[in-house]
């Protein structure tokens, strides 16, 4: 599939032909919510805690005797029935992520590339490069439309636009290797420089 290449400034640069491999797939809901699902579960912290029984901080002495009170048999105020006892089963540091077959993981990226070309919200730049001035570059940006935009490079990202880009709001900037599709199903509009194309179909092959 052929694409209009634009710069900066909005002026065309020509065109590009797209791998139709990644760009002209029938977008599968099923597939990308099991990729989005297995990165927000390996991002997930699991550092929640609750204290058992053994270490809340009460005496451990017998609370009342055993029998003649007409009430349930106690040890000490730190079973999970009393206010501020411990709690019974409750979560414990762990891990939350799962594994996800690499071909998957692929196949997941391509999909969410075809939904933004799908969508209309891919768009092709010739290069992202920028001075390191950001009220410059905002205009760009603002005359270009882009309000909720993820570009991403090729192997490196430029230093000057990087740093011009990092105080515009809801513009984020990856090298080819951080494509990932939470990042790009995320964001209104998909941005790849000619260098990330190049990239991203030297990687999905």
């Amino acid at each position: 599939m052929k694409l209009d290449v634009i710069k900066l400034d909005g002026a065309k640069a020509g065109d590009i032909d797209l791998d139709e491999a990644l760009f002209g797939l029938e977008p599968r809901a099923d597939i990308l919510h099991r990729v989005v699902r297995w990165q927000r579960n390996n991002a997930q912290a699991g550092t929640h805690k609750v204290k058992t029984r053994s270490e809340t901080s009460y005496s451990t002495k017998k609370i009342y005797r055993q029998k003649g009170t007409g009430g349930a048999r106690h040890g000490d105020r730190n079973a999970p029935i009393f206010r501020k006892g411990g709690i019974y089963k409750g979560p414990t540091p762990r891990s939350h992520g799962h594994d996800l077959p690499k071909k998957f993981r692929k196949l997941g990226l391509r999909h969410a590339l075809s939904a933004k070309a799908k969508a209309g919200e891919l768009v092709v730049i010739e290069a992202a490069e920028a001075e390191g001035k950001t009220a410059a570059l905002a205009k760009q940006v603002a005359n270009l439309g882009w309000k909720r935009a993820l570009i991403i490079d090729g192997a490196t990202v430029n230093e000057g636009f990087a740093r011009a880009a990092a105080n515009i709001e809801g513009l984020d900037i990856l090298p080819s290797i951080g494509a990932n599709v939470y990042d790009i199903l995320k964001r209104d509009t998909l941005v790849l420089t000619k260098a990330g194309v190049e990239a991203l179909e030297a990687r999905l092959k």
